[in-house]
């Protein structure tokens, strides 16, 4: 009953009240309704107390590191990297309360002063022109709304700042609004932008640069260095009075700071250099561990690039294909993207690890990554897989070809290889076929070992299966640049190999391990193969097809291999010291030919060589060591046979100097051969009697 009487008095008493407004009464109502409504909705339309307390969550870019866990690139939507207050310079402190919230410890989110004073200025100008927001709202507006000037906008930030000051200390407000305030160039937080303007952390700041970077928050497009250095010491100017007003600084340190020349030293931001190198870690990245964490949650990543390296790769490969375009019948086109591209590869037989990694000539002008996603024919280059498979089934370096002008038979008839040149033996040893690239002699080197056991070698080393025909030897099939270069690996590794090694190890951003690899490997070939294959391939740099890199300037002891296809449209150079594979491709992404008798071994080796003279410069003269499942036997060195008195005498040699065919060759324990050199005469007494074995033994050969 009780209730009933106070609801009819409160009804009595609005009666009332409306009578007395009059004519005014359902304006008012009205006006009240909307009032209350308004209201209502924006408390509603703006986060709750979980979503206010996100504001502390903040997107923070993933550091990628080298081989040696230095910093040397970020992968990132916003480059930041956050600190706390702490860590920041007093002077970055006093500057930002000066500037952006004088009274930022004494109110409650909102400055009804600051307020008052900009409204005053927005009823003279008739616009919405200055806001007069607090650093709290300031952090509300770029945390959950837009910078769009618009009073409903402005009526949520206010809401929102009240809430976050709820939420939050002073503190953590303010430590909260010095990462997430963006400073121009990229740089979101104050330690971003401290690291990437003068190359330090935000705790080592100077007056004259803290006013500086504070000076950028109004408008950093417009105030930025270099590029607005005026426009940046003007404002730089501004700060410093505004904190000489407020008592932050003295008028003498507000004059010796105007008067301080800016050093810019950005060790922050994407450095121009192993973008193709980065933009594959990313990818790996991704797709362990999704989109958001590699762009937002400040992953530490440690991968095996080295910078030195990666530079040298990218120096050489960029000059070398424009000294290619500068050669006399170069006709390909020279502007991108259609130009003459190249890759390049560099890894550690030991374990792996890829040091240098270049997908094409510039990034900018192609992502695409022709190290890795361009699959091209290897020419040539191909040929030390098919010998390795040879060399495991029995053969030796010395093994004589022979009948090498016959053909071989394929399904639609018969085929035989051009040869280069003029030269076209009828026999020769595995060893100098290699050196000299002979295309005949390596497909009866495949005839003897067998299309499939070629096949599965091949894709025991890391490669894609070739087409089962013959001209898979002469590189037929369609291979990367990286599988390539690892596939060389085994030879400079006794044997094992290694899958190819981006990223040693992730964490998180407090340190907690994520993943790390396990560095496994598999034996592809035998060590004494690994070892032979190694030795043969040393002759191709020494004096073979590989020898212009002894031209170039490089001196340790090394073996490689050229490959050059069919009308000049691919060139490549694998090669490799005890330490270091690296592998070079040039040619065009439309194949075409690269230039007018366009071999590997004028093009692409010149490049190789110029990297590997700086990226093992100071490494020692050394090479593989002989396995102890290998022998040397001395034997003629035409017939891979043992030699006789004739085998002594010298020749001519195809340059008019005499020569003699006789030397120390390399074989498997068992493999060694037991009969005489029948390709010239001048057996003694020995040899005639059979006992040349047993002679040797005793008197030494």
């Amino acid at each position: 009953m009780a209730i009933r009487e106070r609801l009819s008095e409160i009804g009595h008493r609005v009666r009332s009240l409306h009578t007395r407004m009059g004519r005014w009464a359902w304006p008012a109502w009205a006006a009240m309704a909307v009032v209350t409504v308004g209201g209502i909705n924006l408390f509603f339309v703006v986060p709750g107390p979980g979503g206010i307390r996100s504001a502390a969550e903040m997107p923070v870019s993933t550091l990628v590191y080298d081989l040696r866990d230095r910093p040397v690139f970020s992968i990132f939507k916003e480059h930041r990297t956050t600190v706390g207050l702490k860590d920041v310079s007093p002077h970055i402190i006093r500057a930002v309360l000066a500037v952006e919230d004088e009274r930022f410890y004494s109110h409650g989110g909102i400055d009804a002063r600051r307020i008052a004073g900009a409204a005053l200025a927005n009823l003279k100008q008739g616009e919405l022109a200055q806001g007069g927001s607090t650093i709290t709202q300031q952090l509300a507006r770029k945390t959950f709304l837009t910078d769009q000037k618009s009073f409903w906008r402005k009526a949520r930030e206010i809401v929102l700042a009240v809430r976050l000051e709820w939420a939050f200390s002073k503190d953590e407000i303010l430590e909260m609004y010095l990462n997430r305030i963006y400073f121009g160039r990229g740089f979101y937080g104050i330690e971003a932008a401290a690291q990437g303007y003068f190359g330090k952390k935000a705790s080592a700041v100077t007056l004259d640069e803290a006013a500086l970077l504070v000076g950028l928050i109004q408008a950093p497009s417009a105030y930025a260095p270099p590029a607005n250095m005026k426009k940046a010491l003007a404002r730089r100017t501004v700060v410093l009075a505004r904190m000489q007003t407020v008592g932050a600084i003295t008028p003498r340190e507000a004059e010796r700071a105007a008067g301080t020349t800016v050093h810019l030293r950005r060790e922050l931001g994407q450095p121009r250099f192993g973008e193709y190198f980065r933009n594959r870690v990313a990818m790996e990245l991704v797709e362990r561990f999704g989109e958001d964490m590699v762009w937002n949650g400040g992953l530490r990543v440690f991968t095996t690039v080295d910078p030195a390296m990666q530079r040298a790769a990218e120096r050489a490969l960029t000059t070398g294909l424009a000294a290619i375009e500068r050669r006399r019948g170069f006709s390909g086109p020279r502007a991108a993207p259609a130009y003459l591209q190249g890759a390049f590869v560099a890894i550690d037989p030991r374990n792996g690890h890829v040091r240098a990694l270049v997908g094409g000539r510039d990034f900018d002008d192609s992502t695409f990554d022709r190290a890795i996603d361009a699959q091209r024919q290897a020419g040539s280059a191909y040929k030390p897989f098919v010998f390795a498979a040879a060399l495991e089934a029995g053969a030796s370096p010395a093994t004589l070809l022979t009948d090498l002008s016959s053909s071989t038979r394929i399904p639609s008839g018969t085929w035989r290889p051009n040869v280069s040149g003029t030269d076209d033996p009828e026999e020769m040893t595995m060893r100098e076929a290699l050196r000299v690239s002979n295309n005949r002699a390596a497909v009866r080197v495949l005839n003897t070992v067998g299309i499939s056991n070629a096949v599965r070698y091949a894709t025991d080393l890391g490669l894609r299966a070739p087409p089962a025909v013959p001209s898979l030897v002469l590189g037929s099939g369609e291979v990367n640049l990286l599988s390539m270069t690892n596939a060389y690996t085994a030879f400079a590794n006794g044997g094992l190999i290694h899958s190819p090694i981006f990223i040693r190890r992730v964490e998180d951003r407090d340190g907690r391990l994520l993943w790390q690899d396990t560095g496994g490997s598999h034996r592809a070939i035998s060590e004494s193969t690994a070892f032979l294959m190694a030795d043969m391939l040393a002759d191709v740099v020494n004096r073979g097809t590989g020898s212009r890199a002894r031209g170039e300037g490089f001196t340790l002891p090394a073996g490689g291999k050229t490959g050059t296809t069919n009308d000049y449209k691919d060139a490549w150079f694998v090669g490799f010291t005890p330490s270091l594979v690296a592998g070079v491709w040039a040619g065009f992404d439309e194949p075409r030919p690269i230039a007018p008798n366009g071999y590997a071994t004028g093009l692409v080796v010149p490049i190789w060589a110029r990297f590997m003279r700086e990226a093992t410069k100071g490494h020692p003269a050394r090479w593989l060591s002989v396995p102890s499942s290998v022998n040397s036997v001395q034997v003629c060195l035409r017939s891979g046979l043992l030699p006789t008195n004739g085998c002594r005498e010298t020749t001519p040699g195809p340059d008019g100097e005499f020569v003699e065919h006789v030397g120390f060759e390399f074989f498997r324990a068992g493999t060694e051969p037991h009969e005489f050199c029948t390709l010239h005469g001048g057996r003694g007494f020995f040899e005639r009697f059979g006992i040349r074995k047993a002679a040797c033994a005793i008197f030494g050969c």
